[in-house]
């Protein structure tokens, strides 16, 4: 058994190649950000061959900088941007059109029309989710429907789809020479095509979107010694090492914050914020705007299901401060600038982009800043940024606890926003509970990492894991009841003012 692990995280704005050893401590890691294209308001794209290729040169490097060979790898995990859906021509590797990315919303008029035309119970009974732009199955009919000769190619067998898990392993696993076309559970729970009881593509979904089923991935567990096959020697990592775990990113996070009990819930602060929890192997059908998923399945054991709550801005509310408003130049200067003032002065920002995401699934909201006097500052529109990435992530626990039942005794947080002491500290407070960082912040490499190394034996099961974790910081709730309820009902009002601004459908 070879010393390492290595971990793909193929993800929205980046991807990067982490090595860990047996402690779970990281060894190395290489990152490369890759072009977000913008062709209209409301689309959002990827290059796929570039993704690719930035995957291909980071396992390079990654593995240069600490001095090892591919040989040095025990096994690979791969974990990506879910729903970001590529179709490729399998004989050539070259994609039909960019990748459609989770954030984009062009297929607005695709969600509405399933749910006027009756579609939406089925849809939420089988796969757990709702019509939305947010999900992979409008996203292959929209390219099916609107790109020149992608129809009758799928009807032929040339044109297949995976969201960004898939692209990467077909062509780690040799590409047009024989590459594995395969995906796991997770991923496939959030095209709206898989049922979740049979874990299986449905096909009385696949005939409501209109996909040829020849399209689809194969479907396998999260964590499996035999399912992904082994990288060819003439690629990255020019090496057979074998590919044993798939995870989407918040359910490989889930895994890397060792939430294997139900009732045990992490968060992740990233582009936007997914706030995950564990159900164990019962399918809880959410009533409060929730989404039903699959958390993992290692090996045959059965599936683990989770309730999420995917919030679409957050960090990247950050990032408009300082790309578009250019009140910050540095991300991290977002705490700097909202510790000038002692509260958000009356101000509350709702970064509805691009609508609105889970519990309320609104996409003709948009953006709004309220409550706005000539007395605020640059500090209350920080202020109000990080309190906003608080708020978002309360209205989902909310809507758990009324699902579940389950009153979270402390979050588990992870991702890059954890870094801001203020906004984990606003959270606690917003929250009423208390707020854990682990020392390893990567959680959702280090989850791939975890699938990849229970499938070789290289951790023998999930308490080995469990002893891995550590606490790296806390916070602890300093808000009143009161302030607490007063600011929550405020940010209620703010939400009610960004709904009905554009027409859908």
């Amino acid at each position: 058994m070879a010393d390492f692990i290595g971990a793909v995280d193929q993800g929205t704005t980046s991807s990067r190649f982490m090595i860990f050893d047996h402690d779970g401590n990281e060894v190395a890691r290489h990152q490369l950000e890759h072009e977000q294209i913008l062709p209209r308001s409301g689309w959002v794209e990827h290059d796929p061959v570039e993704i690719w290729e930035r995957t291909n040169s980071v396992m390079q490097t990654a593995l240069r900088t600490g001095g090892l060979s591919g040989t040095d790898l025990d096994a690979i995990g791969i974990t990506n941007q879910r729903e970001t859906t590529v179709v490729w021509d399998p004989r050539t590797g070259r994609p039909y059109y960019n990748a459609i990315v989770w954030q984009d919303t062009r297929t607005d008029s695709i969600a509405k029309a399933l749910e006027n035309g009756g579609y939406g119970e089925i849809i939420r009974r089988k796969s757990g989710l709702p019509p939305a732009t947010y999900f992979s199955g409008g996203k292959i009919k929209w390219i099916l429907e609107n790109v020149e000769g992608v129809r009758a190619a799928a009807e032929q067998g040339h044109a297949v789809f995976g969201n960004t898990d898939c692209w990467v392993l077909w062509n780690l696993t040799g590409g047009p020479d024989g590459g594995i076309h395969a995906t796991d559970v997770t991923n496939a729970s959030r095209t709206m095509l898989m049922n979740l009881e049979t874990l299986d593509w449905d096909d009385e979904l696949l005939d409501i979107f209109g996909i040829p089923r020849a399209m689809l991935p194969t479907i396998r567990p999260s964590s499996d010694a035999e399912a992904y096959g082994r990288s060819r020697t003439s690629r990255p990592l020019r090496a057979a090492i074998p590919i044993t775990g798939v995870l989407g990113d918040q359910q490989a996070a889930t895994v890397g914050q060792v939430c294997f009990e139900p009732g045990e819930a992490k968060n992740t602060y990233g582009t936007g914020n997914f706030l995950v929890l564990n159900t164990g192997t019962e399918l809880i059908r959410s009533k409060h705007g929730l989404l039903t998923t699959v958390a993992y399945r290692f090996g045959q054991s059965p599936p683990v299901y989770a309730l999420e709550g995917s919030i679409a801005v957050t960090g990247s509310a950050v990032q408009w401060l300082r790309d578009q408003m250019k009140i910050i130049t540095t991300a991290s200067e977002s705490e700097r600038l909202a510790r000038t003032v002692e509260d958000n002065g009356g101000m509350y920002f709702v970064p509805a982009f691009s609508g609105l995401f889970a519990p309320y699934w609104r996409s003709d909201a948009r953006g709004a800043i309220v409550g706005l006097a000539r007395y605020n500052t640059n500090g209350h529109l920080a202020r109000a940024t990080l309190e906003a990435i608080c708020y978002q992530s309360r209205d989902v626990v909310e809507a758990m606890e009324q699902d579940s039942g389950v009153h979270l005794d402390v979050l588990k947080v992870d991702g890059g926003v954890t870094a801001n002491d203020l906004c984990m500290q606003i959270q606690a407070d917003v929250l009423g509970v208390p707020v854990s960082r682990p020392v390893v912040a990567e959680t959702t490499a280090l989850g791939a990492a975890y699938a990849a190394g229970l499938a070789t034996g290289f951790w023998q099961d999930q308490s080995e894991l469990r002893e891995h974790w550590q606490e790296s910081k806390r916070w602890e709730p300093q808000w009143g009841e009161e302030q607490r309820t007063e600011g929550y009902a405020n940010w209620k009002r703010a939400v009610e003012r960004t709904l009905d601004w554009v027409e859908v459908g």
